[in-house]
């Protein structure tokens, strides 16, 4: 077959220009790489992931595992990876809860709440982050009383310029059965509530759903309780003269960073909340209402569960933000993984290396939440019933 028939063919030219592109990125890439390889080579700086195992020797403030400053690099990018994740999920379950509520109070028949709600979400929004965290940064630091001074918010909470000091689990023995139960508890409940509702939907007859699904959620915790050895006891903050000793410590960067993730965030999420609710058609709430439902059962059982397929998409952009969004931690001196490689780019005169690797843990983490999020999006989006 000649050129030109190929050519004329629509099929062939898709697959040459898209042959043309791929060979065109490889080789603009490979021309950076070796480029850059060059001039490191000419400049005698080392190359490789080979610094991943010499020895960190660097201390790093906030570990949610074990790190001394004698272990490997490796394991201190790990560190910085579970600061960020823990960090970002929990501003992500935060923000969800605090911007639904946002969300609906938006369209209260209430003037001063939705205007208050309205001050909330527009201050937010229209403020960069970073300067917000330098807010609360400063609020924690300058604004909060020292130690010996702390706050008491509950009994056993304090609140200081060194932070928030909470009651801390101390386990001796059995804890990943207890999460096991736990986690058993939870499916259990999760099940009978969907039984509940089909049995709803098939039948209309209602089954008691809270009851029995809080002795689902305990009763697999009292029987490993009972046949597992499981110890542990609540180590309870103690405020001395100078200092406060026991509990957990959440330092002021990691308090910070999660205040100001979770408000910037909670804006974003109560708008998508409030375009949802506005998207499902004023019938159904009327419908609702003539089967008996108050407001909050319309809202809960029939409006947000339709709200949903509108609500999810955009949502999953500002999960998917909210982890970008944490490599703001630097600013504020929260040691997440941007932070720990800075560190060892410093120390190791590598940096094409550090970046590439915290690029691609970005990228896998959004590429995650994307997939957790489609997932959902699939389980929750009206399907047609076949006849």
């Amino acid at each position: 077959m000649s050129p030109i028939v190929l050519l004329r063919n629509r099929r062939a030219r898709e697959l040459a220009y898209q042959v043309i592109c791929v060979a065109a990125v490889i080789a603009v890439g490979w021309y950076l790489l070796s480029n850059a390889l060059a001039n490191l080579a000419k400049q005698d700086i080392a190359t490789g992931f080979g610094y991943l195992g010499r020895e960190a020797g660097f201390v790093i403030s906030e570990t949610p595992i074990a790190y001394e400053p004698s272990d490997s690099y490796a394991r201190a990018l790990l560190v910085g990876l579970l600061n960020t994740v823990k960090v970002a999920l929990l501003a992500i379950v935060f923000s969800t809860v605090i911007g639904t509520l946002v969300g609906i109070a938006r369209l209260s028949s209430n003037p001063l709440l939705s205007r208050l709600m309205l001050f909330y979400v527009e201050a937010l929004r229209n403020v960069p982050l970073l300067l917000y965290l330098f807010l609360w940064y400063s609020v924690i630091i300058f604004t909060l009383p020292p130690v010996r001074q702390a706050i008491t918010l509950l009994p056993g909470v304090y609140v200081s310029n060194s932070g928030l000091v909470v009651p801390a689990v101390i386990w001796n023995s059995g804890f990943w059965v207890a999460v096991a139960a736990v986690a058993i508890g939870i499916a259990a409940a999760v099940i009978w509530f969907k039984v509940v509702r089909h049995r709803r939907i098939t039948t209309g007859k209602a089954l008691p759903a809270w009851p029995v699904a809080l002795a689902l959620l305990v009763l697999p915790i009292v029987v490993a309780a009972l046949l597992f050895d499981i110890s542990g006891e609540v180590d309870w903050p103690i405020l001395g003269k100078f200092r406060l000793t026991g509990g957990a410590h959440l330092k002021p960067e990691f308090v910070a960073l999660l205040v100001g993730l979770t408000l910037s965030a909670s804006a974003n999420v109560a708008e998508i909340v409030r375009s949802g609710i506005l998207a499902i058609r004023k019938g159904q709430r009327e419908a609702a209402k003539s089967l008996g439902l108050s407001d909050g059962q319309a809202m809960r059982l029939v409006i947000l569960p339709q709200a949903l397929r509108v609500i999810v998409p955009p949502l999953t952009n500002v999960y998917v933000t909210t982890f970008k969004n944490s490599s703001l931690a630097i600013a504020i001196g929260y040691p997440d993984l941007v932070m720990v490689s800075n560190t060892i780019m410093n120390q190791t005169g590598q940096a094409i290396e550090p970046i590439a690797l915290f690029m691609l843990t970005y990228l896998i983490l959004s590429l995650a939440t994307s997939a957790v999020m489609n997932w959902y999006n699939g389980h929750v989006a009206l399907r047609e019933r076949q006849s």
